[in-house]
């Protein structure tokens, strides 16, 4: 791994990338999304500042964990510009991402007591399909596993008709 002299307080691409282990491509989406910043040169060379090595460190960190980018885009704004993020920054935002990935958690742990009551049906026809039928809001509406496909040449708000060799009993399938 390159070392960069301490007088050097600025980082070619490629220097931050090897010193952060980002390709170059991820440091130019993070620059697009917002997350860090870099100044051009005369010859229009991107140039960052020392900081946006723990700016990276920190994206990478909480996208490990899930934290979509606009979230992270969102805490890392609430930072000074230029100042690298403390662990004092890491653990005021990262508390406030808790009770987010409490929740997801809890559903991943529904999502995972319910998924051998549909793969015992094969065919996703039980009558409230807790994965793709949530509380049955599809029930209400109509019979059958699936939702007939709306076409827009049918016209706005109108079903397109299937010809009757395609047609189906309401609430069988396979």
């Amino acid at each position: 791994m390159p070392q960069i002299p301490e007088k050097i307080h600025e980082l070619t691409v490629g220097q931050l990338s090897a010193r952060s282990g980002a390709a170059v491509s991820a440091l130019h989406f993070y620059e697009s999304k917002g997350l860090i910043s870099s100044r051009r040169t005369t010859g229009n060379q991107r140039r960052y500042s020392r900081d946006a090595l723990r700016r990276v460190a920190f994206v990478r960190a909480a996208q490990r964990v899930g934290i979509p980018l606009a979230t992270i885009r969102d805490a890392l704004a609430e930072l000074p510009e230029e100042r690298t993020p403390t662990r004092e920054d890491w653990a005021h935002l990262s508390e406030a991402w808790r009770s987010e990935l409490d929740e997801r958690i809890k559903q991943l742990n529904r999502l995972r007591d319910h998924l051998t009551d549909c793969i015992g049906c094969g065919c996703l026809s039980l009558d409230s399909c807790v994965l793709s039928n949530p509380d049955d809001v599809f029930g209400e509406r109509q019979s059958g596993s699936r939702l007939m496909v709306e076409r827009k040449a049918a016209g706005v708000g109108q079903r397109a008709k299937r010809a009757p060799e395609q047609e189906e009993e309401p609430g069988t399938c396979c």
